[in-house]
């Protein structure tokens, strides 16, 4: 069954832009991801409670779970939400927190001391050139640096959230682990949402499907499944999957919404195939 698990975070994962289509235009981006932090909470609290699921025993390591979810949570999520309400087109987005893999590898080396092969190297080329021709179609139109600038926050976010996570955090339950990540990622933003927004939300059908889509499938299932890879793979090997995310996304939306999928994007998407194929085999 655990051989499935990087393609099922791969397809969870790329949903997430059903969050910020149907939620973003019915609240404020750090409102938005307050909501989520709140409601993934108590459900978490809730299951970590009834089945018993052991809490961390010391505050070094509440204080390692708690920096990687500011990181991977608050950090990240926080960049592409707001990066998308500042205008940022969502391919371009995409492309940006896209490089993750390839900065991971960099980092890996110096962080982990992992070994990159030359074949490993080839892989992540690739799946970057794949990702950039997924996407080529669907950037458009100008963008500042407003916009860039969170994109680049979240790139971060993603990168040293998840490079954090498998130094300082090998062995945690992922129930007790998700309250304290997503506990510390709702402090971060709270006081940053208190200070630029009015939290202001409309809470429609649409708003309260986006919101539970995220909250259900992405917080508490896709999450889980990062977690789980984080601990059982090297970081460049998990890294490598979130080059998928793009082209499974306009897929995605190819069946969903009518979305357009050109004859590049989709060489585009067996060019990343291949590069992550050579990553995770190398």
């Amino acid at each position: 069954m655990a051989r499935f698990y990087p393609a099922l975070f791969v397809f969870l994962w790329s949903t997430g832009f059903i969050g910020a289509k149907f939620g973003l235009p019915y609240a404020e981006p750090l409102s938005f991801l307050l909501t989520r932090y709140v409601l993934v909470i108590v459900l978490m609290t809730i299951a970590a409670v009834v089945a018993g699921a052991p809490w961390p025993r010391t505050a070094r390591a509440w204080i390692h779970l708690a920096v990687a979810g500011m990181l991977m949570q608050a950090v990240y999520l926080g960049g592409v939400f707001l990066a998308i309400k500042q205008g940022l087109p969502a391919g371009m987005v995409s492309l940006l927190v896209g490089l993750q893999p390839l900065l991971t590898a960099l980092l890996a080396i110096v962080v982990l001391g992992e070994v990159v092969r030359r074949r490993q190297w080839f892989g992540l080329v690739l799946g970057i050139a794949g990702t950039a021709m997924v996407l080529s179609g669907r950037i458009e139109g100008g963008f500042s640096l407003t916009g860039v600038l969170p994109a680049l926050c979240a790139l971060l976010g993603i990168t040293l959230g998840a490079l954090y996570q498998k130094r300082f955090c090998p062995h945690f339950d992922w129930r007790t682990g998700a309250v304290i990540q997503f506990l510390a990622a709702a402090l971060v933003t709270l006081p940053i949402a208190a200070h630029f927004e009015g939290f202001h939300i409309e809470f429609t059908g649409q708003f309260i499907f986006a919101l539970s889509w995220l909250v259900l499938v992405l917080s508490l299932g896709a999450i889980s499944l990062l977690n789980y890879l984080i601990r059982h793979g090297s970081a460049v090997n998990v890294a490598s999957l979130f080059y998928l995310t793009p082209p499974v996304t306009a897929l995605i939306a190819w069946v969903l919404f009518d979305e357009t999928l050109t004859l590049i994007g989709c060489v585009g998407l067996v060019i990343a195939v291949i590069g992550v194929a050579l990553v995770r085999k190398a």
